[in-house]
Protein backbone atom coordinates (compact mmCIF):
# COMPACT_ATOMS: atom_id res chain seq x y z
CA UNK A 1 0.00 0.00 0.00
CA UNK A 2 1.64 3.23 -1.06
CA UNK A 3 1.56 6.33 0.92
CA UNK A 4 0.44 9.49 -0.47
CA UNK A 5 0.40 12.03 2.41
CA UNK A 6 -3.44 13.52 2.63
CA UNK A 7 -3.31 15.18 5.88
CA UNK A 8 -1.68 19.04 7.00
CA UNK A 9 1.93 19.01 7.26
CA UNK A 10 3.24 19.69 10.70
CA UNK A 11 2.78 22.78 12.01
CA UNK A 12 6.54 22.96 13.06
CA UNK A 13 10.11 22.12 12.50
CA UNK A 14 11.01 20.60 15.63
CA UNK A 15 9.44 18.81 17.90
CA UNK A 16 10.87 17.08 21.63
CA UNK A 17 9.01 13.96 20.90
CA UNK A 18 7.99 12.53 17.86
CA UNK A 19 6.03 8.96 17.53
CA UNK A 20 6.01 7.19 14.60
CA UNK A 21 2.89 5.03 14.67
CA UNK A 22 -0.39 6.42 15.40
CA UNK A 23 -2.53 3.06 16.26
CA UNK A 24 -2.83 2.32 19.76
CA UNK A 25 0.57 2.22 21.03
CA UNK A 26 1.68 5.13 19.40
CA UNK A 27 -1.44 6.76 20.72
CA UNK A 28 -1.51 5.91 23.85
CA UNK A 29 2.46 7.13 24.45
CA UNK A 30 0.53 10.67 23.35
CA UNK A 31 -2.09 10.59 26.03
CA UNK A 32 -0.03 9.37 28.50
CA UNK A 33 2.85 12.09 27.63
CA UNK A 34 0.34 14.90 26.57
CA UNK A 35 -1.39 14.25 30.15
CA UNK A 36 1.62 14.16 32.28
CA UNK A 37 1.56 16.81 34.90
CA UNK A 38 5.25 17.28 34.17
CA UNK A 39 5.85 16.93 30.64
CA UNK A 40 5.35 20.44 29.46
CA UNK A 41 6.94 19.46 25.26
CA UNK A 42 5.39 18.93 21.78
CA UNK A 43 4.73 15.96 20.58
CA UNK A 44 4.03 14.79 16.88
CA UNK A 45 2.73 11.62 16.12
CA UNK A 46 3.43 10.56 12.29
CA UNK A 47 0.58 8.06 11.02
CA UNK A 48 1.13 6.87 7.53
CA UNK A 49 -2.88 5.61 7.18
CA UNK A 50 -5.12 7.12 9.46
CA UNK A 51 -7.92 4.99 8.61
CA UNK A 52 -5.97 2.23 10.39
CA UNK A 53 -7.21 -0.18 7.93
CA UNK A 54 -4.46 -2.30 7.85
CA UNK A 55 -2.91 -1.36 11.46
CA UNK A 56 -2.89 -4.25 14.07
CA UNK A 57 -5.29 -2.41 16.64
CA UNK A 58 -7.76 -2.83 14.04
CA UNK A 59 -8.06 -6.37 13.79
CA UNK A 60 -7.66 -7.56 17.44
CA UNK A 61 -9.75 -9.70 19.29
CA UNK A 62 -9.73 -7.29 21.97
CA UNK A 63 -9.01 -9.24 24.81
CA UNK A 64 -7.31 -8.97 28.22
CA UNK A 65 -6.22 -11.49 30.77
CA UNK A 66 -3.74 -11.94 33.96
CA UNK A 67 -2.75 -15.08 32.84
CA UNK A 68 1.06 -14.96 32.27
CA UNK A 69 4.07 -16.60 33.72
CA UNK A 70 5.71 -13.54 34.09
CA UNK A 71 5.03 -11.89 37.26
CA UNK A 72 5.85 -8.02 35.27
CA UNK A 73 3.44 -9.21 32.57
CA UNK A 74 1.20 -10.26 34.67
CA UNK A 75 1.44 -6.84 36.48
CA UNK A 76 0.85 -4.91 33.07
CA UNK A 77 -2.72 -6.12 32.85
CA UNK A 78 -3.47 -5.57 35.95
CA UNK A 79 -2.83 -1.79 35.13
CA UNK A 80 -4.34 -2.27 31.91
CA UNK A 81 -7.90 -3.68 33.94
CA UNK A 82 -7.80 -0.55 36.13
CA UNK A 83 -6.96 1.68 34.10
CA UNK A 84 -10.42 0.39 31.46
CA UNK A 85 -12.60 -0.33 34.50
CA UNK A 86 -12.11 3.20 35.65
CA UNK A 87 -11.49 4.51 31.70
CA UNK A 88 -13.34 8.09 32.49
CA UNK A 89 -11.85 9.09 35.74
CA UNK A 90 -8.72 8.18 33.80
CA UNK A 91 -9.51 10.55 31.25
CA UNK A 92 -10.03 13.37 33.52
CA UNK A 93 -13.67 12.89 33.74
CA UNK A 94 -14.33 14.57 30.74
CA UNK A 95 -18.59 13.65 30.85
CA UNK A 96 -18.13 13.09 26.85
CA UNK A 97 -15.72 10.30 27.69
CA UNK A 98 -17.32 6.88 27.64
CA UNK A 99 -16.76 4.00 29.99
CA UNK A 100 -15.16 0.88 28.59
CA UNK A 101 -17.63 -2.18 28.51
CA UNK A 102 -15.91 -5.41 29.75
CA UNK A 103 -17.31 -9.00 29.61
CA UNK A 104 -15.64 -10.54 32.03
CA UNK A 105 -15.97 -14.25 30.65
CA UNK A 106 -12.22 -15.06 31.70
CA UNK A 107 -10.27 -17.08 29.87
CA UNK A 108 -9.80 -20.98 29.68
CA UNK A 109 -6.48 -22.96 29.20
CA UNK A 110 -7.12 -26.40 28.94
CA UNK A 111 -4.19 -29.07 28.99
CA UNK A 112 -3.56 -32.04 28.16
CA UNK A 113 -0.37 -33.56 28.75
CA UNK A 114 1.12 -33.66 32.55
CA UNK A 115 3.35 -31.16 31.35
CA UNK A 116 1.42 -28.57 30.43
CA UNK A 117 -0.46 -29.54 33.52
CA UNK A 118 2.39 -28.71 35.78
CA UNK A 119 2.75 -25.15 33.79
CA UNK A 120 -0.55 -24.07 34.37
CA UNK A 121 -0.19 -24.85 38.06
CA UNK A 122 3.31 -23.10 38.53
CA UNK A 123 1.77 -19.90 36.60
CA UNK A 124 -1.61 -20.03 39.06
CA UNK A 125 0.34 -20.22 41.90
CA UNK A 126 2.37 -17.28 40.32
CA UNK A 127 -0.85 -15.49 39.21
CA UNK A 128 -1.85 -15.92 43.02
CA UNK A 129 0.43 -14.51 44.70
CA UNK A 130 -0.18 -10.92 42.32
CA UNK A 131 -3.87 -11.10 43.26
CA UNK A 132 -5.05 -12.47 40.21
CA UNK A 133 -7.87 -14.70 40.46
CA UNK A 134 -6.84 -18.04 38.83
CA UNK A 135 -7.92 -20.97 39.56
CA UNK A 136 -7.14 -24.81 38.96
CA UNK A 137 -10.27 -26.81 37.89
CA UNK A 138 -10.05 -29.97 37.35
CA UNK A 139 -11.92 -31.90 34.15
CA UNK A 140 -15.18 -32.27 37.00
CA UNK A 141 -15.71 -29.61 38.18
CA UNK A 142 -14.96 -27.74 34.47
CA UNK A 143 -18.03 -29.64 33.49
CA UNK A 144 -20.08 -28.62 36.40
CA UNK A 145 -19.80 -25.16 35.39
CA UNK A 146 -19.42 -25.46 31.86
CA UNK A 147 -21.56 -28.50 30.62
CA UNK A 148 -20.63 -28.05 27.01
CA UNK A 149 -17.26 -28.64 26.85
CA UNK A 150 -15.99 -32.39 25.81
CA UNK A 151 -13.01 -32.99 28.04
CA UNK A 152 -11.60 -36.18 27.08
CA UNK A 153 -7.88 -36.26 27.40
CA UNK A 154 -8.54 -33.04 29.36
CA UNK A 155 -6.26 -33.70 32.67
CA UNK A 156 -7.05 -29.55 33.92
CA UNK A 157 -8.04 -26.37 33.28
CA UNK A 158 -7.17 -22.53 34.55
CA UNK A 159 -9.33 -20.19 34.69
CA UNK A 160 -10.13 -16.70 35.82
CA UNK A 161 -13.50 -14.60 35.52
CA UNK A 162 -11.77 -11.11 37.53
CA UNK A 163 -10.16 -9.12 35.03
CA UNK A 164 -10.32 -11.50 32.21
CA UNK A 165 -11.95 -11.50 28.71
CA UNK A 166 -13.32 -8.77 26.41
CA UNK A 167 -13.36 -5.10 26.67
CA UNK A 168 -13.72 -2.39 24.06
CA UNK A 169 -10.11 -1.80 22.56
CA UNK A 170 -11.81 0.08 19.92
CA UNK A 171 -13.72 2.82 22.36
CA UNK A 172 -10.27 3.15 24.07
CA UNK A 173 -8.09 3.88 21.21
CA UNK A 174 -10.56 6.59 20.01
CA UNK A 175 -10.80 8.16 23.16
CA UNK A 176 -7.06 8.14 23.61
CA UNK A 177 -6.47 9.11 20.25
CA UNK A 178 -9.00 12.03 20.74
CA UNK A 179 -7.82 13.26 23.89
CA UNK A 180 -3.95 13.04 22.85
CA UNK A 181 -5.15 15.98 20.26
CA UNK A 182 -6.98 18.05 22.60
CA UNK A 183 -4.19 18.10 24.78
CA UNK A 184 -1.84 19.30 21.97
CA UNK A 185 -0.75 16.44 20.43
CA UNK A 186 -0.42 17.03 16.75
CA UNK A 187 -1.19 13.93 14.10
CA UNK A 188 -0.08 13.91 10.71
CA UNK A 189 -0.85 11.85 7.36
CA UNK A 190 3.07 10.83 6.24
CA UNK A 191 5.64 8.56 6.62
CA UNK A 192 9.47 8.67 8.22
CA UNK A 193 11.74 7.73 5.27
CA UNK A 194 14.76 8.17 6.84
CA UNK A 195 16.70 9.75 10.44
CA UNK A 196 19.51 11.34 10.85
CA UNK A 197 21.94 10.91 14.54
CA UNK A 198 24.96 11.54 15.28
CA UNK A 199 25.60 7.97 16.97
CA UNK A 200 24.49 9.46 20.55
CA UNK A 201 20.92 10.59 19.58
CA UNK A 202 18.58 10.87 16.90
CA UNK A 203 18.68 14.54 15.34
CA UNK A 204 15.84 14.63 13.00
CA UNK A 205 13.51 12.76 10.95
CA UNK A 206 12.46 13.11 7.28
CA UNK A 207 9.15 12.56 5.96
CA UNK A 208 8.21 10.83 2.38
CA UNK A 209 6.67 14.52 1.46
CA UNK A 210 10.26 16.20 1.61
CA UNK A 211 10.30 17.71 5.51
CA UNK A 212 13.23 17.45 7.80
CA UNK A 213 11.57 17.62 11.26
CA UNK A 214 13.95 18.01 14.37
CA UNK A 215 13.20 15.73 17.38
CA UNK A 216 14.31 15.39 20.89
CA UNK A 217 13.21 12.29 21.12
CA UNK A 218 11.72 9.27 18.62
CA UNK A 219 9.38 6.98 19.57
CA UNK A 220 9.26 3.71 17.33
CA UNK A 221 5.65 2.39 17.72
CA UNK A 222 5.18 1.09 13.94
CA UNK A 223 3.61 -1.73 14.58
CA UNK A 224 4.82 -4.83 12.14
CA UNK A 225 6.81 -2.10 10.16
CA UNK A 226 8.61 -1.39 13.31
CA UNK A 227 11.88 -3.21 11.91
CA UNK A 228 11.97 -0.37 9.21
CA UNK A 229 12.15 2.53 11.03
CA UNK A 230 14.52 0.88 13.31
CA UNK A 231 17.13 -0.07 10.47
CA UNK A 232 16.81 3.81 9.50
CA UNK A 233 18.69 4.48 12.96
CA UNK A 234 21.17 1.64 12.45
CA UNK A 235 19.90 -0.59 14.51
CA UNK A 236 18.40 -4.39 14.30
CA UNK A 237 14.81 -5.85 15.43
CA UNK A 238 13.72 -8.88 15.30
CA UNK A 239 9.74 -8.45 14.62
CA UNK A 240 7.98 -9.00 11.51
CA UNK A 241 4.19 -9.06 10.51
CA UNK A 242 3.09 -12.83 10.61
CA UNK A 243 -0.69 -13.58 9.75
CA UNK A 244 -3.42 -14.42 12.33
CA UNK A 245 -6.70 -15.32 11.34
CA UNK A 246 -10.60 -14.92 12.78
CA UNK A 247 -13.89 -16.14 11.93
CA UNK A 248 -16.98 -15.26 13.39
CA UNK A 249 -19.82 -17.82 13.34
CA UNK A 250 -22.88 -18.59 15.22
CA UNK A 251 -24.15 -22.12 15.74
CA UNK A 252 -27.61 -23.77 15.33
CA UNK A 253 -27.75 -24.72 18.89
CA UNK A 254 -26.41 -21.58 20.77
CA UNK A 255 -24.72 -22.25 24.32
CA UNK A 256 -26.56 -21.62 27.35
CA UNK A 257 -24.05 -19.81 28.91
CA UNK A 258 -20.70 -17.58 28.10
CA UNK A 259 -18.39 -19.47 26.40
CA UNK A 260 -14.82 -18.51 27.88
CA UNK A 261 -12.17 -17.23 26.46
CA UNK A 262 -10.71 -21.17 25.73
CA UNK A 263 -7.68 -22.16 24.47
CA UNK A 264 -7.86 -25.24 23.31
CA UNK A 265 -4.14 -27.59 23.09
CA UNK A 266 -4.52 -27.26 20.04
CA UNK A 267 -3.59 -23.45 19.94
CA UNK A 268 -7.37 -22.95 18.37
CA UNK A 269 -9.20 -19.90 20.84
CA UNK A 270 -12.89 -19.38 20.64
CA UNK A 271 -15.15 -17.22 23.11
CA UNK A 272 -18.10 -15.85 23.33
CA UNK A 273 -18.86 -12.32 21.30
CA UNK A 274 -22.29 -10.85 22.00
CA UNK A 275 -25.01 -13.56 20.39
CA UNK A 276 -21.94 -15.20 18.49
CA UNK A 277 -18.86 -16.61 18.81
CA UNK A 278 -15.11 -15.71 17.47
CA UNK A 279 -12.10 -18.05 16.93
CA UNK A 280 -8.87 -17.46 16.45
CA UNK A 281 -5.78 -19.61 14.66
CA UNK A 282 -2.25 -19.51 13.72
CA UNK A 283 -1.38 -20.90 10.92
CA UNK A 284 -0.14 -24.48 10.61
CA UNK A 285 3.25 -23.04 8.88
CA UNK A 286 3.88 -20.08 11.00
CA UNK A 287 6.24 -17.30 8.67
CA UNK A 288 6.56 -13.76 8.04
CA UNK A 289 4.32 -11.96 5.22
CA UNK A 290 5.11 -8.84 3.13
CA UNK A 291 3.69 -6.09 4.74
CA UNK A 292 0.51 -5.91 2.87
CA UNK A 293 -0.58 -9.16 2.89
CA UNK A 294 -3.80 -9.98 4.23
CA UNK A 295 -5.03 -12.53 2.16
CA UNK A 296 -7.17 -15.49 3.69
CA UNK A 297 -6.41 -18.89 3.76
CA UNK A 298 -10.10 -19.80 3.02
CA UNK A 299 -8.80 -23.79 3.90
CA UNK A 300 -7.71 -22.96 7.73
CA UNK A 301 -11.48 -22.74 8.96
CA UNK A 302 -12.26 -26.35 7.26
CA UNK A 303 -9.38 -28.04 8.04
CA UNK A 304 -8.09 -27.00 11.42
CA UNK A 305 -10.40 -24.72 12.99
CA UNK A 306 -13.77 -26.29 12.94
CA UNK A 307 -12.84 -29.38 13.54
CA UNK A 308 -11.36 -28.38 16.92
CA UNK A 309 -14.60 -26.74 17.71
CA UNK A 310 -16.92 -29.33 16.98
CA UNK A 311 -14.71 -31.70 19.15
CA UNK A 312 -14.16 -29.33 21.60
CA UNK A 313 -17.92 -27.58 22.07
CA UNK A 314 -19.76 -30.21 20.59
CA UNK A 315 -22.47 -27.74 20.12
CA UNK A 316 -20.42 -26.44 17.47
CA UNK A 317 -21.14 -29.54 15.23
CA UNK A 318 -23.78 -27.41 13.17
CA UNK A 319 -22.38 -23.45 12.49
CA UNK A 320 -22.68 -20.88 10.28
CA UNK A 321 -19.67 -18.43 9.21
CA UNK A 322 -20.51 -15.01 9.75
CA UNK A 323 -16.99 -13.17 9.16
CA UNK A 324 -13.52 -13.76 8.95
CA UNK A 325 -10.34 -11.73 8.82
CA UNK A 326 -6.23 -11.09 8.78
CA UNK A 327 -4.40 -9.29 11.15
CA UNK A 328 -0.98 -9.02 11.85
CA UNK A 329 1.31 -9.90 14.81
CA UNK A 330 3.80 -7.79 15.27
CA UNK A 331 5.88 -10.97 16.13
CA UNK A 332 9.29 -10.89 18.23
CA UNK A 333 11.23 -13.69 16.89
CA UNK A 334 13.69 -13.63 20.19
CA UNK A 335 10.40 -14.45 23.02
CA UNK A 336 7.33 -13.08 21.70
CA UNK A 337 7.37 -10.21 24.23
CA UNK A 338 7.13 -6.58 23.84
CA UNK A 339 10.70 -4.45 23.33
CA UNK A 340 10.33 -1.14 24.80
CA UNK A 341 12.30 1.25 26.22
CA UNK A 342 15.38 3.14 25.00
CA UNK A 343 18.29 2.12 22.81
CA UNK A 344 21.01 1.34 24.90
CA UNK A 345 23.82 3.82 22.92
CA UNK A 346 21.19 6.38 21.28
CA UNK A 347 18.68 6.67 24.41
CA UNK A 348 16.62 9.17 22.34
CA UNK A 349 15.26 6.68 20.28
CA UNK A 350 12.76 4.79 22.49
CA UNK A 351 11.23 1.63 21.03
CA UNK A 352 7.56 0.18 21.65
CA UNK A 353 7.72 -2.99 19.40
CA UNK A 354 7.15 -6.62 18.66
CA UNK A 355 4.36 -7.71 21.07
CA UNK A 356 3.45 -10.35 19.40
CA UNK A 357 -0.27 -10.27 19.54
CA UNK A 358 -0.64 -8.49 23.58
CA UNK A 359 -0.27 -4.98 22.58
CA UNK A 360 -4.14 -3.70 22.84
CA UNK A 361 -4.02 -5.06 27.46
CA UNK A 362 -0.77 -3.98 27.32
CA UNK A 363 -0.89 -0.38 26.14
CA UNK A 364 -1.87 1.19 28.97
CA UNK A 365 1.17 0.24 30.75
CA UNK A 366 3.11 0.98 27.76
CA UNK A 367 1.82 4.39 27.50
CA UNK A 368 2.54 5.49 30.68
CA UNK A 369 6.00 4.03 30.94
CA UNK A 370 7.05 5.45 27.77
CA UNK A 371 5.67 8.74 29.14
CA UNK A 372 7.50 8.48 32.28
CA UNK A 373 11.08 7.65 30.66
CA UNK A 374 10.43 10.38 28.32
CA UNK A 375 9.45 12.88 31.09
CA UNK A 376 12.00 11.56 33.75
CA UNK A 377 14.89 9.82 32.06
CA UNK A 378 13.15 6.44 33.76
CA UNK A 379 10.51 4.13 34.98
CA UNK A 380 8.54 4.83 37.73
CA UNK A 381 5.17 3.52 38.39
CA UNK A 382 6.02 -0.26 36.88
CA UNK A 383 9.82 -1.45 35.91
CA UNK A 384 9.91 -2.38 32.12
CA UNK A 385 13.79 -2.72 32.00
CA UNK A 386 13.62 -6.29 31.67
CA UNK A 387 11.97 -5.46 28.78
CA UNK A 388 14.44 -3.49 26.83
CA UNK A 389 16.81 -3.34 24.08
CA UNK A 390 19.21 -4.92 25.99
CA UNK A 391 18.36 -8.57 25.50
CA UNK A 392 18.54 -8.01 21.76
CA UNK A 393 22.04 -6.73 21.67
CA UNK A 394 22.54 -10.22 24.05
CA UNK A 395 20.09 -12.38 22.56
CA UNK A 396 18.85 -13.57 26.04
CA UNK A 397 14.98 -14.38 25.75
CA UNK A 398 12.61 -12.52 27.89
CA UNK A 399 11.26 -15.85 29.40
CA UNK A 400 6.81 -15.81 29.15
CA UNK A 401 5.36 -19.84 28.52
CA UNK A 402 1.78 -18.70 28.51
CA UNK A 403 1.95 -17.36 24.42
CA UNK A 404 -1.11 -17.37 22.45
Amino acid sequence: MSLVPVGPLPGHDRYDVVIVGGAIMGSSAAWFLSAHPDFDGSILVIERDPTYEFASTSHTNSCMRQQFSNELNIRISQFAAAFVGDFRHQLGDDPDVPEIGVHHFGYMYLADTDEFAATLRRNQALQASCGAGTLMMSPAEIAAVYPFYNLDGIICGSHNMVDEGYFDGGTMFDWLRRKARQNGAEYCTNEVVGILHDGTKVRSVTLASGEVIGCGAVVNAAGPRAIELARMAGFELPVEPRKRFSFVFDAAEPLDGDLPLTIDPSGVHVHSDGGAYLAGSPPDFDQPVDYDDFAMDHDIWEDKVWPVLAHRVPAFERVKLLSRWVGHYAYNTLDQNVIVGPHPEVDNFVFMNGFSGHGLQQSPAMGRGVAEYLTYGEYRSLDLSPLGYHRILTGEPFVETAVI
